[in-house]
């Protein structure tokens, strides 16, 4: 995963978008995605489901899983087809990270930013703004984070359901949630260059996989022997039993220490929040620490507990069974890139082949503006959730994959 500052945003990026903007930038990205990333097919599937919303005058708020770090483009690509510009909601990290053109570029194809670990009140109320007023949709993205699991939602945060149902009430029109499902596969055979970076993990930790080892069992190896690593560091020895339970030992051990540290809390009174949600809370509280703290030993200190929690997150997008589950040849690939983006640091992992990416939309989930039938944040974060995983069971059942093998 790729590391980010989590600070106070040092400044705020609102929306400017330029339809002609987004017209002359299509080369651009469409560009990226061929030489960059290899993208040599962009199917989608439901489109007339967007541009239907659309005409008939309807608020869209656009909810999709994060497959991938280019996932956005090709979103815009299926889009640009129907000659449809679209906002994105944006993590402000993205904005601060990137480079000047990519700084002006960035607010007239509809991006604007947000700070995913306070209360921004007015990127929620911009949002707001646009799915009540705009002729434009509106992307969220609620996982919040590129975990390489693209079989899989991981869970949505309720940001995106409040702020459809904010606009609910507020709206002279109707608001509708669009679930969106994106979808990698490879192209070419992926084995040959998947097991040129598994050799360069294997020979950064001194491992010597037996002869004939499959690539998956390799995998397993070199995790358990990561693993065993950050065991003996927090915990002073290596724990037993499986990978995902050492994990959720793990976690909890990291996560419950904080907690008391920071919250004075035990581990029964955050029973009821996920690891994302404790990360969140964490993330917080640090923050809130360092605004002006002076000392230098507490600020070293503080910033050793944000890459605690950044760990965590880490340990979080390792489902244990997701690769023996069903061992694609994407989901190894996906492994790897993850691997790859934790090991050695690099912001985008390496194009292993060609690839193709199919981008489908479901059925529109009617946001109400009756109070009596309004969902909670919880209830319709769920149904968009079940519906974009649904999308993705369908996209796997259409189009079989073949095992890894290796």
């Amino acid at each position: 995963m790729n590391r980010q500052p989590y600070t106070l945003p040092s400044r705020r990026w609102s929306p400017k978008l330029q339809p002609r903007v987004v017209r002359w930038s299509r080369r651009l990205r469409q560009r990226t995605l061929k030489h960059s990333q290899q993208l040599v097919a962009i199917e989608s599937l439901g489109l007339e489901r967007l541009t239907a919303a659309v005409r008939d005058g309807q608020g869209v708020l656009l909810v999709a899983n994060h497959a991938a770090h280019y996932d956005w483009a090709a979103l815009y690509s299926v889009a640009d087809r129907v000659h449809q510009p679209l906002y994105f909601l944006t993590a402000w990290q993205v904005f601060a990270m990137s480079n000047r053109f990519h700084r002006w570029l960035m607010p007239r194809i509809g991006c604007f930013s947000i700070d995913r670990e306070g209360a921004d009140r007015g990127a929620f109320r911009r949002s707001v703004r646009v799915l009540c007023n705009e002729s434009h949709p509106l992307v969220v993205f609620p996982e919040g984070e590129v975990y390489h699991v693209n079989d899989r939602v991981t869970p949505f945060r309720e940001g995106a359901a409040a702020i459809a149902r904010s606009a609910a009430r507020r709206s002279a029109r109707p608001i509708v949630a669009l679930p969106c499902a994106i979808k990698f596969w490879y192209v070419d055979d992926p084995t040959a260059s998947l097991l040129k970076m598994m050799e360069r993990f294997e020979q950064r930790f001194g491992i010597r996989p037996p002869a004939g080892a499959p690539l998956v069992d390799r995998v397993y190896v070199l995790g358990e022997v990561l693993l065993s690593i950050k065991e003996e560091y927090y915990l002073g020895e290596t724990d037993g039993g499986s990978v995902r339970e050492r994990i959720a030992h793990l976690t909890e051990s990291i996560l419950s220490r904080l907690e008391h540290r920071h919250l004075g809390l035990t581990v029964t009174n955050v029973a009821s929040l996920d690891t994302l949600a404790r990360v969140q809370l964490l993330r917080r509280k640090v923050i809130a620490s360092r605004q002006g703290e002076s000392d230098v030993y507490r600020l070293q200190s503080l910033d050793r507990e944000m890459d605690d929690l950044f760990f965590v997150v880490q340990l979080f997008s390792y489902p244990g069974n997701y690769l023996r589950q069903n061992p694609t040849i994407e989901r190894l690939a996906e492994t790897i890139d993850k691997l790859e983006e934790d090991i050695f640091g690099v912001e985008v992992p390496t194009v292993h082949g060609r690839r193709r990416v199919i981008v489908s939309f479901g059925e529109p989930i009617p946001v109400s503006d009756d109070r009596k039938h309004l969902p909670s944040n919880g209830q319709l974060t769920q149904q968009c959730a079940e519906s974009v995983q649904d999308l993705l069971d369908q996209l796997n059942a259409e189009r079989p994959q073949q095992l890894a093998s290796c």
